[in-house]
């Protein structure tokens, strides 16, 4: 979709920015503003969505996490003035199950609940964020319609040709594997510009995080998570891993860049706990679930104490969803 946003409502005009990865003058041809203009369109149909979430506690610990790496991003030199100037910078949340988060263009960051919900810690989350920045950062919304333009323009010219070939042989097989072939090499021209920009992304992404203060070894232990689930059947709960494919590559560089960059500082778990608990029970607000969660109270009495905490802090949440402030507050005060 915002693909094809890209290519009908992007204005064509000289460039306002210098990108010094992946050698793409092409987006030159996009500037900022109209990159700019075309996120708030995109942004003003999510908000008149029913899943878009203004919940200020999360939304305050999503900023919390997001700004730092803003902030790292332009000490990096990976922001310069005009694109400081001109993007929102703005993440927000999407009352989703599915584990996933995504770039918009023009500064705009979406996260799920459920990545919430998934990670264990916010240097996890963290990287997840970081990669995306970067994504922001770089451009790469604006290169991929660049890059489709030309891979249209490669493949007809190649059909063209191929066809060219078939009429002076006057075989028909010869004009359909001109046409197949062509395809072939447009979708692969796609697929090879992807994978550059999810390596430039985990690159930069993974300075970004340590220069923010977080843990390095997050990038690691969220692409461990997402490698156990591209083994199972995830039934469309992450489409994360469709948008962006964890290669073998990506992942043995992650875990290189992880053993090589020492312990690191972790940050400590009790807050992320607390709002992945959040997360869980915003996404899903059935009144059988909210009540489910209500009568689990504290969990196991021989739970770790981390868990038992976020269990209540769960538990009071949603007895106050359905208005039951009076258990809403002993669970609070049993917290």
């Amino acid at each position: 979709m915002l693909a094809l946003a890209l290519a009908f409502a992007v204005q064509v005009v000289p460039a306002q920015v210098r990108l010094p990865s992946l050698g793409e003058s092409a987006v030159e041809d996009i500037t900022l503003g109209a990159e700019r203009r075309l996120g708030e369109q995109v942004m003003r149909q999510i908000r008149a969505d029913p899943s878009y979430l203004d919940d200020p506690v999360l939304l305050e610990y999503l900023n919390s996490i997001f700004q730092p790496l803003v902030a790292a991003s332009r000490a990096n030199g990976n922001i310069e003035a005009e694109l400081d100037r001109q993007f929102a910078w703005e993440p927000f949340l999407l009352r989703e199950r599915s584990v996933n988060a995504f770039a918009l263009p023009g500064g705009f960051v979406g996260v799920h609940l459920g990545l919430i919900a998934l990670t264990a810690s916010s240097d996890e989350f963290a990287s997840v964020l970081a990669h995306e920045l970067s994504h922001v950062t770089q451009r790469h919304i604006a290169r991929s319609s660049i890059a489709a333009q030309r891979n249209s323009m490669i493949s007809l010219a190649a059909l063209l040709l191929g066809l060219v070939a078939a009429a002076r042989s006057n075989n028909a097989d010869v004009a359909n594997a001109a046409i197949v072939g062509s395809q072939a090499a447009s979708i692969q021209g796609q697929l090879n510009f992807s994978r550059d920009m999810e390596r430039e992304a985990d690159r930069i992404g993974y300075s970004t995080l340590a220069s923010a203060g977080f843990a390095p070894q997050g990038m690691a232990q969220m692409f461990e998570k997402l490698d156990t689930a591209t083994r199972l059947n995830d039934s469309g709960g992450f489409p994360y891993l469709r948008s962006h494919p964890l290669t073998v590559e990506r992942l043995s560089e992650a875990r290189s860049r992880a053993m090589f960059s020492g312990d690191g500082k972790l940050a400590p778990p009790l807050r992320h706990a607390l709002m992945q608990q959040r997360s869980r029970v915003l996404m899903d607000t059935d009144p059988q679930v909210l009540q489910r969660l209500v009568d689990q109270g504290g969990g196991a009495a021989d739970a770790p104490l981390r868990e038992r905490l976020g269990a209540f802090y769960a538990a009071a949440l949603s007895a106050s969803l359905l208005r039951e402030h009076a258990k809403a507050e002993a669970l609070a005060s049993q917290a």
